[in-house]
């Protein structure tokens, strides 16, 4: 096994993802790596006729604009720290499409930010990060938050 020269990253725009970030970015300098950060905007947020919403395309249009701007400016806060490649916008489900991208790029690995809920908050809300640590290819580290950061 060889050590990573690409390194995929998905936030949500979270201190926690945040922290992930700055992990990567750290073993990317040290190991000569490229960062792909990575956002996937949730089928929920744009609308699911199942459940009884309708978003407008402006609303969706709003959204995706939201999430551009706030994903390029993540990348140019920590531009110059590690090798860094275009900023990824995805619409879908989180846990997909992450594995998708990582495809995509031949990621290899994939660094991850962990909420570490537990019981029925885990139950409820699901875990984006424990899916792809059970259904990922390629190696997965996820970062735990730092007690004290929300």
């Amino acid at each position: 096994m060889s050590l990573p020269k690409t390194i995929l990253v998905p936030t949500d725009f979270s201190s926690h993802a945040e922290q992930a970030l700055d992990f990567a970015l750290e073993l990317a300098s040290k190991l000569d790596a490229t960062v792909h950060v990575l956002n996937v905007i949730g089928v929920p947020a744009l609308g699911v006729p199942e459940l009884g919403v309708a978003v407008t395309s402006s609303v969706i249009d709003q959204i995706v604009k939201e999430n551009t701007s706030a994903l390029e400016k993540l990348v140019g806060v920590h531009a110059g720290k590690a090798k860094l490649g275009e900023p990824i916008l995805r619409t879908g489900d989180a846990r997909d499409e992450i594995l998708h991208v990582a495809e995509e790029l031949k990621a290899d690995l994939i660094v991850m930010a962990t909420h570490g809920r537990r019981g029925v908050a885990r139950a409820l809300l699901g875990s984006v990060a424990e899916m792809v640590v059970r259904t990922s290819p390629i190696p997965v580290l996820t970062v735990r938050a730092k007690k004290g950061k929300s």
